[in-house]
Protein backbone atom coordinates (compact mmCIF):
# COMPACT_ATOMS: atom_id res chain seq x y z
CA UNK A 1 0.00 0.00 0.00
CA UNK A 2 1.90 3.16 -0.89
CA UNK A 3 1.93 5.49 1.73
CA UNK A 4 0.29 8.77 1.62
CA UNK A 5 1.84 12.23 2.18
CA UNK A 6 0.33 15.20 3.13
CA UNK A 7 0.42 18.69 1.81
CA UNK A 8 1.08 20.79 4.63
CA UNK A 9 0.11 23.93 3.29
CA UNK A 10 -2.94 22.53 1.77
CA UNK A 11 -4.38 21.13 4.84
CA UNK A 12 -3.42 24.51 7.03
CA UNK A 13 -5.42 26.43 4.71
CA UNK A 14 -7.99 23.86 4.34
CA UNK A 15 -8.15 23.98 8.59
CA UNK A 16 -8.34 27.80 8.40
CA UNK A 17 -10.96 28.23 5.99
CA UNK A 18 -13.19 25.78 7.67
CA UNK A 19 -12.01 27.30 10.85
CA UNK A 20 -13.33 31.06 9.80
CA UNK A 21 -16.87 29.87 8.45
CA UNK A 22 -17.26 27.94 11.91
CA UNK A 23 -15.91 30.48 13.97
CA UNK A 24 -18.18 32.96 12.09
CA UNK A 25 -20.91 31.28 11.96
CA UNK A 26 -21.25 29.41 15.15
CA UNK A 27 -18.88 31.95 17.61
CA UNK A 28 -15.86 30.33 19.19
CA UNK A 29 -17.22 29.47 21.94
CA UNK A 30 -20.12 27.18 20.39
CA UNK A 31 -16.87 25.75 17.63
CA UNK A 32 -14.99 22.81 18.73
CA UNK A 33 -11.84 21.41 17.32
CA UNK A 34 -13.31 17.95 16.61
CA UNK A 35 -15.90 19.87 14.67
CA UNK A 36 -13.53 21.61 12.32
CA UNK A 37 -11.24 18.89 11.80
CA UNK A 38 -14.56 16.79 11.29
CA UNK A 39 -15.49 19.29 8.42
CA UNK A 40 -12.15 19.88 6.95
CA UNK A 41 -11.71 15.76 7.07
CA UNK A 42 -8.43 15.40 8.95
CA UNK A 43 -6.92 14.91 12.19
CA UNK A 44 -8.13 16.71 15.09
CA UNK A 45 -4.50 16.10 16.19
CA UNK A 46 -3.26 18.38 12.85
CA UNK A 47 -4.53 21.56 14.43
CA UNK A 48 -2.44 21.39 17.24
CA UNK A 49 0.59 20.55 15.06
CA UNK A 50 0.17 23.88 13.22
CA UNK A 51 -1.69 26.32 15.43
CA UNK A 52 -0.97 24.78 18.77
CA UNK A 53 -4.12 25.39 20.32
CA UNK A 54 -8.13 26.66 19.62
CA UNK A 55 -7.05 30.73 20.63
CA UNK A 56 -3.97 29.82 18.01
CA UNK A 57 -6.01 28.78 15.26
CA UNK A 58 -8.65 31.42 16.41
CA UNK A 59 -5.78 33.84 16.14
CA UNK A 60 -4.51 32.89 13.27
CA UNK A 61 -7.98 33.39 11.71
CA UNK A 62 -7.98 36.91 12.35
CA UNK A 63 -5.11 37.22 11.05
CA UNK A 64 -5.59 35.71 7.62
CA UNK A 65 -9.26 37.90 7.40
CA UNK A 66 -7.33 41.07 8.03
CA UNK A 67 -4.62 40.38 5.42
CA UNK A 68 -7.07 39.36 2.62
CA UNK A 69 -8.88 42.54 3.28
CA UNK A 70 -5.50 44.16 3.45
CA UNK A 71 -5.01 42.05 -0.15
CA UNK A 72 -8.19 43.64 -1.66
CA UNK A 73 -8.09 47.62 -0.32
CA UNK A 74 -4.44 47.61 -0.85
CA UNK A 75 -2.41 50.83 0.06
CA UNK A 76 -5.10 52.91 1.33
CA UNK A 77 -5.02 56.34 1.11
CA UNK A 78 -7.16 59.26 2.87
CA UNK A 79 -9.23 59.59 0.04
CA UNK A 80 -9.40 56.14 -0.51
CA UNK A 81 -11.15 55.14 2.37
CA UNK A 82 -14.41 55.98 1.81
CA UNK A 83 -14.72 53.95 -1.53
CA UNK A 84 -12.90 50.97 0.50
CA UNK A 85 -15.20 51.00 2.96
CA UNK A 86 -17.87 51.48 0.39
CA UNK A 87 -16.80 48.31 -1.55
CA UNK A 88 -16.83 46.34 1.91
CA UNK A 89 -20.47 47.49 2.55
CA UNK A 90 -21.99 46.33 -0.61
CA UNK A 91 -20.46 42.91 -0.21
CA UNK A 92 -23.22 42.49 2.76
CA UNK A 93 -25.67 40.22 1.25
CA UNK A 94 -28.99 38.43 2.52
CA UNK A 95 -26.96 36.06 3.95
CA UNK A 96 -24.58 38.39 6.23
CA UNK A 97 -21.21 39.92 6.26
CA UNK A 98 -18.67 38.27 4.44
CA UNK A 99 -16.99 35.33 7.18
CA UNK A 100 -13.22 37.73 7.55
CA UNK A 101 -15.89 40.83 8.53
CA UNK A 102 -18.37 38.43 11.04
CA UNK A 103 -14.55 37.32 12.72
CA UNK A 104 -14.52 40.78 13.60
CA UNK A 105 -18.11 41.87 14.95
CA UNK A 106 -18.86 38.61 16.74
CA UNK A 107 -18.38 38.85 20.47
CA UNK A 108 -16.55 35.04 21.55
CA UNK A 109 -17.45 34.40 25.17
CA UNK A 110 -14.31 33.83 25.48
CA UNK A 111 -11.48 36.66 27.28
CA UNK A 112 -8.67 35.87 25.36
CA UNK A 113 -10.04 35.17 21.59
CA UNK A 114 -12.14 38.85 22.65
CA UNK A 115 -8.95 39.90 23.29
CA UNK A 116 -7.72 39.22 19.84
CA UNK A 117 -10.31 40.40 18.39
CA UNK A 118 -9.95 43.49 20.30
CA UNK A 119 -6.32 43.77 19.06
CA UNK A 120 -7.12 43.26 15.80
CA UNK A 121 -9.86 45.77 15.95
CA UNK A 122 -7.48 48.56 17.29
CA UNK A 123 -4.52 47.67 15.22
CA UNK A 124 -7.25 48.44 12.13
CA UNK A 125 -8.37 51.61 13.91
CA UNK A 126 -4.74 52.31 14.12
CA UNK A 127 -4.36 52.02 10.07
CA UNK A 128 -7.66 54.26 9.97
CA UNK A 129 -5.62 56.99 11.62
CA UNK A 130 -2.56 56.09 9.99
CA UNK A 131 -3.63 57.61 7.11
CA UNK A 132 -5.04 60.84 8.39
CA UNK A 133 -1.28 61.54 9.74
CA UNK A 134 -1.98 59.89 12.91
CA UNK A 135 1.23 59.36 15.24
CA UNK A 136 1.26 57.54 18.96
CA UNK A 137 -0.15 59.95 21.29
CA UNK A 138 -2.10 61.39 19.09
CA UNK A 139 -5.52 59.93 21.20
CA UNK A 140 -7.98 62.73 19.44
CA UNK A 141 -6.94 61.52 16.45
CA UNK A 142 -7.07 57.66 16.74
CA UNK A 143 -10.28 58.04 18.76
CA UNK A 144 -11.69 59.63 15.51
CA UNK A 145 -10.26 56.96 13.47
CA UNK A 146 -12.21 54.43 15.75
CA UNK A 147 -15.18 56.36 15.54
CA UNK A 148 -14.75 55.92 11.56
CA UNK A 149 -14.43 51.75 12.27
CA UNK A 150 -17.05 51.95 14.54
CA UNK A 151 -19.71 53.72 11.94
CA UNK A 152 -18.53 51.61 9.04
CA UNK A 153 -18.91 47.79 11.33
CA UNK A 154 -22.25 49.45 12.40
CA UNK A 155 -23.38 50.06 8.75
CA UNK A 156 -22.62 46.52 7.90
CA UNK A 157 -24.26 45.22 10.75
CA UNK A 158 -27.76 47.12 10.10
CA UNK A 159 -27.08 45.90 6.32
CA UNK A 160 -26.92 42.56 7.30
CA UNK A 161 -29.76 42.34 9.19
CA UNK A 162 -32.05 43.92 5.92
CA UNK A 163 -33.33 46.65 8.74
CA UNK A 164 -33.52 50.16 6.83
CA UNK A 165 -33.83 50.87 3.17
CA UNK A 166 -32.44 52.71 1.29
CA UNK A 167 -29.45 51.36 3.32
CA UNK A 168 -30.04 47.94 2.66
CA UNK A 169 -29.88 48.44 -1.68
CA UNK A 170 -27.46 51.41 -1.55
CA UNK A 171 -24.85 50.57 -4.01
CA UNK A 172 -21.35 51.68 -3.71
CA UNK A 173 -21.51 54.37 -5.51
CA UNK A 174 -24.63 55.61 -3.40
CA UNK A 175 -22.71 54.79 0.23
CA UNK A 176 -19.27 56.34 -1.50
CA UNK A 177 -20.75 60.13 -1.04
CA UNK A 178 -22.31 59.94 2.81
CA UNK A 179 -19.06 57.65 3.91
CA UNK A 180 -17.03 60.67 2.44
CA UNK A 181 -18.40 62.57 4.45
CA UNK A 182 -17.92 61.11 7.63
CA UNK A 183 -14.42 60.51 6.66
CA UNK A 184 -13.78 64.14 5.85
CA UNK A 185 -15.75 65.09 9.13
CA UNK A 186 -13.79 62.66 11.12
CA UNK A 187 -10.44 62.58 10.28
CA UNK A 188 -9.38 65.41 7.86
CA UNK A 189 -9.82 68.15 10.93
CA UNK A 190 -7.11 67.50 13.46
Amino acid sequence: MPIRRRDAVKTRGLLLETARRRFARDGYSSTTLRDIAEEAGVNVALIGRYFESKEGLFEACLTAAVDELRRETGAVTLDDIPDVIAAQVERVGPDGPPSQLMLLLRTSGDERADEIRRGVLHTSAERLAAAAGWVPGNDALLLRAQMVLAASLGIVLLRSVGAMEPLQSATRAELSPPLRDLVTALLSRQ
